[in-house]
């Protein structure tokens, strides 16, 4: 029997764990974007130089290579080049393609929930500063503004009066790949906002996660995800009504049998918001986060789908616990020097995830992209969970000179 190949469009580290899956399933793994020194073409089976978010030039090679299936598992630019790949090759798909466009895009997918009845911030889309300084009489403040497609929260302000809103829109158009920005309602949130992933089969949602995300206010990213942890700070009828808002989304836009990366929250008015949905893993570890609390392996059922193997053990199950990660990042710019944990918490982790090594050169924390590793911790309770992320400057130290 011929060998599946499945394509993977980047190459980052979130990918390993996919691609030894896909080798546990016994899948020749093809990598691919522009940067041949990326850590997942190491693991891979085979490496070719292409553009991910040229879809043309995706589909060239995929035809070529005589794929069996393709993901952009954790990257969020090639998202629609896999689509469209799937699409025109008739390989198992996330969706229509029209769907995952919509999903991908900041903007139609703010018009698409509001024209479907969903709780939905007001928005407005632009595609140039121009158009957008001519607009503000529309605007009511706070407000956020972001690229329409950027990924890891860069690009994103929050603006609490109009005087700082021509600098948040040049930074939101520095880093949109298409020159587009989406200036939005800003939610003020009751308790912690969601960034976590579930599964549907045949479009029908067999797994939904929540999690509460959190950020270091000190850091220069204030968007950019410094932490997360499981159960969720939602209630149960908060949760039952997400997931019942979410099925109607992915209903509505006839979705199949994929992994999702979505973000939600329950605004100080109570009304529950679904931000973000996007047909892949998310970045930051959160599949395998998933795997460690519930025993729910959504990394493995998706590269099986994705090759159209049939899909097991996918439902719902609790927690294990509660679970937290800590997205490991510096300050300010230099050379990495240490990491240090105290004794009194090294019990806690169950895995140290460190990404550099001492002389190593580091960012400060802008976006998601500046992580320098990553803690798996395990708590007893969401007490003692609490009290360890709000004193992680007691316990925890990254050293940079």
């Amino acid at each position: 029997m011929r060998q599946k190949k499945l394509m993977l469009l980047g190459g980052i580290r979130y990918l390993l764990p996919v691609i030894e899956a896909a080798h546990e399933q016994g899948y020749y793994v093809i990598t691919a974007d522009y940067l041949p020194d990326n850590i997942a073409h190491r693991y891979s089976d085979e490496y070719v130089n292409v553009s991910i978010i040229d879809k043309e030039a995706v589909l060239k090679v995929a035809r070529e290579k005589e794929i069996d299936g393709i993901l952009s598992f954790g990257v969020d630019p090639g998202v629609v080049s896999a689509s469209y790949v799937q699409t025109q090759m008739g390989i198992p798909s996330f969706g229509p393609f029209e769907s995952v466009e919509i999903l991908q895009n900041k903007d139609k997918f703010r018009t698409f929930l509001s024209e479907n009845g969903f709780n939905v911030p007001w928005a407005f889309g632009f595609s140039s500063l121009e158009d957008a300084l001519a607009d503000t009489d529309k605007f009511s403040y706070p407000l956020i503004v972001k690229p329409t497609d950027s990924a890891g929260s860069k690009g994103v302000t929050r603006v609490d009066k109009e005087e700082d809103l021509k600098e948040a829109l040049e930074y939101a158009f520095k880093h949109s790949i298409k020159g587009n920005i989406i200036v939005e309602e800003f939610i003020e949130k009751q308790g912690c906002s969601s960034d976590s992933d579930s599964f549907s089969v045949n479009g029908v949602l067999q797994f939904v996660s929540f999690s509460a995300q959190r950020f270091d206010e000190n850091a220069a990213g204030t968007f950019v995800p410094a932490a997360y942890s499981w159960p969720s700070t939602m209630n149960m009828q908060q949760e039952s009504e997400l997931r019942s808002e979410l099925q109607r989304l992915l209903t509505l836009l006839h979705m199949k049998t994929a992994v999702y990366n979505i973000e939600t929250r329950v605004g100080v008015n109570g009304k529950t918001y679904i931000m973000e949905v996007s047909p892949r893993g998310g970045g930051n570890r959160l599949s395998e986060m998933v795997r460690y609390s519930t025993g729910v392996d959504m990394i493995t059922a998706g590269v099986r789908a994705a090759v159209g193997d049939s899909v097991d053990g996918i439902e719902q199950k609790p927690y294990m616990g509660h679970w937290a990660e800590i997205i490991l990042h510096s300050d300010k710019d230099g050379l990495f020097e240490s990491l240090y944990i105290s004794k009194s918490m090294r019990s806690y982790v169950i895995e140290e995830d460190l990404w550099v090594m001492k002389g190593d050169a580091v960012h400060f924390f802008e976006g998601a992209n500046n992580a320098i590793g990553t803690l798996i911790m395990k708590f007893n309770s969401q007490e003692q969970l609490k009290e360890a992320l709000e004193k992680q400057g007691e316990w925890l130290h990254i050293s940079v000179d």
